[in-house]
């Protein structure tokens, strides 16, 4: 990919324009990380970008930005520009085709402000970025106030960059953070908080530092105030050592393997945000039902944040069902393979293992055994055998709406097939009208 990167520019620089590597990806450079994205800059108008490359999009025209297909991928190239004032907190009202100085000045941080010419192999720094990464410094480019201003979702970048990289802040920059925190809902999209936010998650040694950071910096109590909830919420000492339901949620989340997908990682810090709703001192402390109220509780933090449907369901099912292992073990294989079938199965064994390895002392023998349970009943049935009947089909049997006790009713009917008690359409009829009359899940 970098090699069609360099391949436009050599082009746009034959053709007589300024053209460099930006942002991101000389940053990475010279921290050593492989980029995935090659993001360029040019003097070239974006009217002069589309005449020379054959195949372009005009994503951002207006702002200068065109996105170029070379090589089968594509390339954002953007003109050298300088902004006006940002009304939507996003885009600027206006821009003014500039140098690449002028460009530089009016990005966001000093270490994504640096240029890259990969021909003559030389960085254009106009910010002082070079510096900031050899101290490991989080600084923003110019008035951190005004780059603030600009767009309020630098509030959250900054914090994601500064932990991502394990560097620090300069003083100005974590002083206006701090002090800009309330814009972070202010002309900024769901979408984009949402994104960011899944960014921190995803880090794969120590997401809980941004999580920690976004709290001590008053962002979390904005986006998910019902995260910061955990904060002072005591759990039984004799099952957790480790603390407060915060301090058991932020070691579950370190403890995600490098290649967690987000959607397990989203249940893990999810997973115990019911606790505070079901707190009771009894025998001892507890938190009757909290997987269930977490579940619902998490439903309603995912919607606010448009995360896709399915991974709404994928997640608030696998809190729902995380207190569930000792029943596992007690299951026949019929049952058994209802379960393990279930897409989100392997996303509940992610938050099982967090949870117990999240936990002081930790002991992860019950896991164990599930995961080797798992392993063993999926190689003995790796897919689930064909329905003897159709969902159409019981609700005529059993005389029954669409709704839960049809689910139901075709869970027992697979569970017998799995078990060999039925292996007929006239065994699987005779087996519903023989269980409508005792199931107890209300329609």
């Amino acid at each position: 990919m970098r090699i069609h990167a360099i391949d436009i520019i050599k082009t746009l620089q034959a053709k007589g324009f300024q053209t460099y590597f930006a942002g991101g990806c000389v940053r990475d450079m010279l921290l050593g990380i492989n980029s995935k994205d090659f993001d360029i800059v040019t003097s070239a108008t974006p009217g002069q970008i589309e005449a020379i490359f054959e195949k372009t999009i005009p994503i951002g025209k207006q702002f200068g930005v065109i996105l170029v297909e070379q090589g089968g991928n594509h390339f954002e190239v953007a003109t050298f520009r300088s902004d006006a004032s940002y009304s939507d907190g996003r885009h600027p009202d206006a821009v003014i085709f500039t140098n690449a100085e002028e460009d530089a000045k009016r990005r966001d941080f000093t270490i994504n402000g640096m240029f890259y010419d990969p021909v003559t192999e030389q960085i254009h720094d106009y910010v002082g970025g070079q510096k900031d990464l050899e101290a490991h410094l989080i600084r923003f480019i110019g008035n951190p106030d005004q780059r603030i201003e600009e767009d309020h979702l630098r509030l959250l970048r900054a914090v994601r960059f500064k932990n991502q990289f394990d560097f620090q802040y300069e003083p100005e920059t974590y002083a206006a953070i701090k002090s800009h925190s309330k814009l972070i809902l202010q002309k900024v999209s769901t979408e984009r908080i949402r994104d960011e936010f899944s960014k921190m998650l995803m880090d794969k040694t120590f997401p809980s530092m941004a999580f920690n950071e976004m709290s001590q910096l008053g962002l979390l109590e904005l986006i998910i105030p019902e995260l910061e909830r955990l904060h002072g919420c005591a759990q039984p000492f004799e099952y957790h050592h480790e603390g407060d339901v915060w301090t058991h949620t932020m070691n579950a989340i370190d403890t995600l393997a490098p290649d967690t997908p987000l959607t397990g990682r989203l249940a893990t810090l999810f997973h115990d945000i019911g606790k505070p709703d079901t707190f009771q001192l009894a025998e001892r402390i507890r938190f009757d039902s909290h997987a269930n109220i977490g579940s619902k509780i998490t439903e309603q933090i995912m919607h606010r944040l448009n995360f896709p449907t399915q991974q709404i369901v994928e997640v608030s099912w696998s809190i729902a069902h995380h207190m569930m292992m000792t029943s596992f073990l007690e299951m026949n294989d019929g049952r058994l393979m209802h379960w393990f079938h279930h897409p989100a199965f392997p996303h509940l064994l992610t938050l099982m293992k967090a949870d117990a390895e999240g936990t002081i002392p930790s002991d992860l023998s019950l896991y164990t055994k599930i995961e080797n349970l798992y392993r063993l009943k999926m190689a003995e049935h790796p897919e689930l055998p064909k329905p003897l009947l159709t969902g159409e089909e019981i609700m005529l049997i059993a005389g029954l709406p669409a709704g839960p006790k049809i689910g139901e009713l075709k869970a027992i009917l697979l569970e017998a097939q799995i078990d060999k008690k039925i292996n007929t359409r006239g065994q699987a009829e005779s087996l519903v009208k023989e269980s409508v009359s005792h199931l107890k899940t209300a329609f």
